[in-house]
């Protein structure tokens, strides 16, 4: 079970981007997350008239490590760990290791 999902709320903890939030917007794999708005890089592009797209330099957001991040406590106002607690019935949800409430994506 994978502690960051899409369309989690994050802060990043370490690296450039340190202390820039951000909603996960694609998992890449297994340990890369898409961020919106973090890791952004400038990338310089030609144009193609084919598919109508001019050229110059385009910012665009390039993924991160899960490792670098960490969700953002809403309640807290600070970046939380994740944490998996079994309920009654067999279902496993997310929780805030700090508080112990449940993580609800928006």
């Amino acid at each position: 079970m994978n502690k960051i999902r899409k369309g989690d709320q994050i802060i990043v903890i370490t690296g450039r981007d340190k202390g820039k939030r951000g909603t996960v917007s694609l998992r890449k794999d297994d340990s890369h997350l898409l961020v919106e708005g973090v890791n952004l890089v400038k990338k310089h592009t030609k144009p193609n008239p084919l598919k109508g797209t001019t050229g110059g330099i385009v910012e665009k957001a390039m993924p991160i490590h899960q490792s670098n991040v960490a969700i953002f406590n809403a309640a807290t106002g600070k970046a939380d760990r994740v944490g998996i607690k079994l309920q009654a019935d067999g279902k496993r949800v997310r929780v805030y290791k700090s508080s112990g409430e449940e993580i609800k994506v928006a």
